[in-house]
């Protein structure tokens, strides 16, 4: 007889997540533990947080700084840093206080929100919460500061260790 695999999401075969996620058009497949891309080109382990306030912490982290081209990878190691036990009840308050005001204006929860428009409007109802500016805060540096990152935006890193900008394109401007 099969396993009944709707009670514990550990039970399911990985091919049964990744159907249902599928499925349900989730952006993030959740699991015991851990948070995976829907391609799952890539997955983010979990240790302190629940493993739905880390996707809704990188949702939010999209939300907050979006980039079409910077893959959720990038997000989920921006926000990485939160799944820390010295922090990690804070976020958990900050992430039900989220899904409370999707829930308010009639979404389930934050995550559930299909439309970007409609994220952003909860995101401008909590931009004054130590929340907010918090993780908006550290995504200023937690996501800019990735390597990989830089060349989506064009910036080719540091130059002093090249010989300065002087000497690599300072003047290459044609537009002016």
């Amino acid at each position: 007889m099969p396993k009944d695999t709707n009670a514990d999401p550990r039970a399911m075969t990985r091919r049964q997540l990744l159907a249902r996620s599928m499925a349900a058009g989730t952006a993030f497949l959740v699991g015991a533990g851990y948070v995976a891309g829907k391609s799952g080109a890539w997955a983010l382990e979990v240790t302190t947080l629940a493993p739905g306030t880390m996707a809704t912490l990188i949702q939010m982290a999209r939300d907050i700084y979006p980039h079409d081209k910077v893959p959720d990878e990038n997000y989920a190691i921006a926000v990485k840093g939160y799944d820390d036990p010295a922090v990690s009840a804070d976020i958990e308050a900050g992430v039900a206080a989220l899904d409370a005001a999707a829930a308010e204006k009639g979404f389930g929860s934050y995550l559930g929100t299909g439309w970007e428009r409609d994220r952003v409007d909860i995101l401008r109802g909590m931009e004054d919460s130590a929340f907010f500016q918090t993780v908006r805060g550290g995504l200023v540096t937690g996501l800019y500061n990735q390597k990989a990152v830089w060349p989506i935006f064009g910036y080719e890193g540091e130059s002093y260790s090249k010989g300065g900008y002087i000497d690599r394109g300072f003047d290459d401007i044609s537009w002016l």
